[in-house]
Parts: structure tokens; C-alpha cells; sequence
């Protein structure tokens, strides 16, 4: 027989399914269930922590023991997770007995169910099974899955009422890296009829969009050309108020340097909805792709980020450059490449030690990924040898000096 399975979806709201098992077979299906609305009942000595506060939270009853002959009475779905061979035959026995179809999860042609590799896209549910190819199942799904959210995939219904929201949905687009856009962003991104793009965002996706979709490019470039503000807020109001769902893709955060509640305000003023989705922010991200933690147990507990369009001795209303200088913690500075002549200055003479280690991440996430690590005194002259160019991320802190993943402390 060369496909003994039926696939079929379960009803399970309310109704008794007994796991047997506390491991992390048991951690990774019972979400699923109790999703579901099962009233699901755990039995097993012990449990991993995840699975014990599902039990806390109230999700589960978890019976604190070993399985027992008749603890499937009255199941109507049961799934043998131990570690014990054993036990699992022996749940398999008393559910085969019982007509309670039972998963086997050490073995699952010895039990009378199997359980597709599924997920969740909106309201629906997609599950893939090939027999005794778990992963082969589990990678179909993926492939789908990602079809579905990015858009080339149809799901048979049109778009759904979130993805065709009128007006402007401002997407954070991530640091650079494509794949870093967020699941809702990107999918956001495939229903735009405009899309008002800056520089930094993770332009490569615009390929994926139809002919017709019309893309503006906001062209936001520091210290050269740049599209006014006011150029970009009325281009918004007017593409949306003609009836084009537009999307502000931006690159990081929108709300962290981006200039995104700006635009927020703009529409909200000309009456124009606004769906915002958040993205990764570079501050955070691009640091951690090179191998720099902003906090780290014992070295670091606060962290500050700082525009650099506000340098020492231009607008010291803004920030406080002394106060700065004398935190231990760490500071991200964005935007800071042209003006780190004066960023150092201020923070040597505030204190800072001169041998604070200093790392700068040039094209965070992209293929053209360089890392400069210096210390506060040498960083200007290092960074100017080293041709720096912006976009870049610089993390001035004990943490910028932390011994990378293989590198000997």
C-alpha cells in the first residue's frame, strides 16, 4: 500500500486528549492543542519547563505519574510521547482497544494516527504528510507557508480584510537583509498598488511586485539629495486618497529615527488610515549580526541609542553628551559616520576612558557586511583609514570589546 494514511482534521473543542509524556515532543503539540480547545490531560513523572507552565497557566491538567492501564478512557484523541518504547506500545495497546486513534511519536507507522507537519495562515490551516518523511513534510509546509505570507501564493478567498485596509501601511523593512522584513510586512508589501520606498529599506523585494504596482523612491539620502518630508507626506495622502493602498516601506524601525509618526500625523491630519507594522531596528540588529550583544550579563545592563544628526555643541537640548560620557553602559549611535570626530571628542572630554572599545557595523545584514573595531581614542583616525561610509551602526561600550563567538577570551 503506498499511502495508508487518511488525512482528516479533528474536532477537538472540549474534548479529552491524554498526552503521556512531559519531554519536548510533548512541549512542541500541545500548543497546537490547546489552540484547538482541547481539554488535554498530561501524564508523565516529569515535564520540561515550557510543558510545566502550560500546566501552571491552567492550559493542561498534568498528572504528575506514570501511565497507567485506563487512562485513555474517555479519550477521543491520545498521543504516545516518552522516551520509553515500552510505554509507548503499551498506550498505543490500550488506545487501539479503546478505538482512540493514537500517534506514536518513536515510531509512527506503529501507531493508527500520524500528524502532518501543519501552521497557520489566517484562518487557515495547511498540513502536509508524507509518509515516514517527516522533514520532507515539515520543508513542503515551510515553502508553502512563505508563498502564502509573501503573497505568491493565493489562498483561494482574494485578500484578506487586514491586507486590504485602505489607505497607508507604514512597514518597517528591517536593516537591509530582505529576509529580516517581518511576516506581515511582507505581505503587506505584495497587496501595495504604491510603494514609497527609502534607501535603506530592503529594496531587492520591490522585484517580486507585479508591473503595475508604481514605486516612488523617497530617496532620503544623509547630508546629499533628499526627497522633502513634506514631499513624502503628500505624496501618501494624495496616492491613498485616490484609492491606492499604499505602503511606506522604510528601512529598521519607523519609529526609531525613521521619521514615522511624522507621517502618521500627516495622514491622520488629512484623514487617511494608517496600519503600522514595526520592523527589526538596526540599532539592535545590526550589532548582534556582527557579533556585538548591546547588553551583556555583567558587562553591560543599559543602553542608549542616539541620533547623529544631533552632535555635541549643535543642539544640546536634546541630548546630554556629559551625561552620556559618564554612563558605563552602552551607546548605539546611528547616523553617526560624518560627524564621529565629534562624538568622540565629547565623550573623551566627559570622561568616557579612552581605551572604550568601539565597534562600527558598515552595511549591517548585506552581502557587503564589514566590521571596524577600534577604541575611543583611535576610532576617528581607524575609521577614516578604513574608508567608513555610512549606513553603519557604531556601539561604543565594554561590549564592542567582547570576545567573538571561536575567538579566545
Amino acid at each position: 500500500m503506498d499511502d495508508p494514511h487518511y488525512l482528516s482534521g479533528l474536532q477537538l473543542t472540549g474534548r479529552r486528549v491524554v498526552v503521556v509524556g512531559g519531554g519536548t515532543v510533548a512541549q512542541r503539540r500541545l500548543p497546537r492543542l490547546i489552540r484547538a480547545g482541547a481539554r488535554v490531560e498530561l501524564i508523565s513523572p516529569h515535564t520540561t519547563p515550557s510543558v510545566s507552565a502550560m500546566a501552571d497557566a491552567g492550559e493542561i491538567v498534568w498528572h504528575e505519574r506514570r501511565y497507567a492501564e485506563g487512562d485513555l478512557a474517555d479519550a477521543w484523541y491520545a498521543l504516545a510521547c516518552t522516551d520509553d518504547p515500552e510505554t509507548n506500545a503499551a498506550v498505543c495497546g490500550e488506545a487501539e482497544r479503546a478505538r482512540v486513534f493514537c500517534v506514536r511519536a518513536d515510531d509512527g507507522d506503529l501507531g493508527s494516527a500520524v500528524t502532518p507537519a501543519s501552521g497557520r495562515y489566517g484562518g487557515l490551516l495547511v498540513g502536509v504528510l508524507s509518509g515516514g518523511e517527516p522533514l520532507r513534510s515539515a520543508a513542503v509546509r515551510d515553502s508553502v507557508l512563505d508563498g502564502l505570507h509573501a503573497g505568491v501564493v493565493e489562498d483561494g478567498r482574494g485578500p484578506r480584510p487586514e491586507d486590504t485596509l485602505p489607505g497607508v501601511a507604514l512597514v518597517g523593512g528591517g536593516p537591509g537583509d530582505p529576509d529580516l522584513i517581518t511576516v506581515r510586512g511582507r505581505r503587506l508589501l505584495a497587496r501595495a498598488d504604491v510603494v514609497v520606498v527609502d534607501r535603506l529599506g530592503p529594496r531587492e523585494l520591490l522585484d517580486e511586485l507585479a508591473p503595475e504596482v508604481e514605486i516612488v523612491d523617497a530617496a532620503k539620502i544623509p547630508y546629499g539629495r533628499a526627497a522633502s518630508q513634506d514631499v513624502i507626506n503628500s505624496t501618501l495622502v494624495d496616492r491613498a486618497k485616490a484609492g491606492k493602498f499604499v505602503v511606506r516601506l522604510k528601512g529598521g524601525d519607523p519609529y526609531v529615527f525613521g521619521r514615522g509618526f511624522e507621517e502618521v500625523l500627516a495622514c491622520a491630519e488629512a484623514g487617511v488610515p494608517v496600519t503600522m507594522v514595526p520592523g527589526i531596528t538596526s540599532a539592535f540588529a545590526v550589532p548582534a549580526v556582527a557579533d556585538v550583544p548591546v547588553t551583556h550579563r555583567g558587562v553591560a545592563h543599559e543602553v542608549v541609542v542616539v541620533s547623529g544628526h544631533v552632535a555635541p555643541g549643535h543642539d544640546t537640548s536634546l541630548v546630554d553628551w556629559s551625561l552620556l560620557a559618564r554612563m558605563r553602559g552602552t551607546i548605539v549611535l546611528m547616523m553617526g559616520v560624518e560627524r564621529l570626530p565629534l562624538f568622540a571628542k565629547a565623550l573623551l572630554e566627559g570622561g568616557r576612558p579612552a581605551d572604550t572599545p568601539v565597534a562600527i557595523v558598515e552595511d549591517g545584514t548585506m552581502r557587503t557586511q564589514r566590521v571596524l573595531r577600534s577604541t575611543l581614542d583611535t576610532v576617528v583616525a581607524d575609521a577614516a583609514a578604513a574608508g567608513v561610509r555610512p549606513p553603519a551602526v557604531i556601539v561604543i561600550g565594554p561590549v564592542a570589546g567582547l570576545p567573538r563567538p571561536g575567538q579566545a577570551a
